[in-house]
Parts: structure tokens; sequence; C-alpha cells
């Protein structure tokens, strides 16, 4: 089992700044991708951000130059500093974790998902 624990939505005014986190615990073996991902009301969800377990990074084309995803290992954990907000980054964020697990001598992989977090920019 593993649990992913978010923080640091809010509101705030067009132009400002916000910075989530998402811890993750449990019995892992190995954490590997770390991303973020938002659902606005009446849109699909999207991918905002991920952090490979490579040290790579990737965002989605509209928020390149202003967000930025960053992982701590050594703490199970994911950021996403958000800056220069705009209306349009309202939504709900999620972070999503790829976690990998061992039993025995079998390896498993487990996609898991935060409870979301609300972000909501002001004009």
């Amino acid at each position: 089992q593993v649990q992913l624990v978010e923080s640091g939505g809010g509101l705030v005014q067009a132009g400002g700044s916000l910075r989530l986190s998402c811890a993750a615990s449990g019995n892992i073996y190995r954490i590997d991708d770390m991303g973020w991902y938002r659902q606005a009301p009446g849109k699909q969800r999207e991918l905002v951000a991920v952090a490979t377990s490579g040290s790579s990074t990737n965002y989605a084309d509209s928020v390149k130059g202003r967000f930025t995803i960053s992982r701590d290992n050594a703490k199970n954990t994911v950021y996403l500093q958000m800056n220069s907000l705009e209306p349009e980054d309202t939504a709900v964020y999620t972070c999503n974790v790829q976690t990998t697990h061992v039993s025995g001598t079998y390896y498993y992989t487990r996609n898991n998902w935060g409870q979301g977090t609300q972000v909501t920019v002001s004009s």
C-alpha cells in the first residue's frame, strides 16, 4: 500500500506563486516517475509535469518557463513550483507516483494517485 500526501494548494492572485508537494510512503522498493496532473472544470485531466527516476523532466507547453518540477529522493517527495500563475491554471492538481514493489522474487509496479489539491488563480 502506498500513501501520497499532498499539500500547498490554495487561492492566489494572477502573477503569484504557489508550491505543491507530494510525499510518498509505504512499503516501496523503488520510486520511478513522479508527476503532476491537473483537471479544470469541464476539461479532461492533463499532464502538467513529470520528473523521471533518471532526473529528466518534461512539461506541458502551457506551463514551460513558469512551473518547475523537482524531487527529493531522500524524502520520497515531489514538488511543483508554480510561478507567474494565470487564471487558466485554476484546477485540481493531483500527484502521480509510479512505484516498484517486491513480493518474494516477483517485482510489480503500481500507479498511485494523490487526493488532489485545489489551485485557484484569481484575475
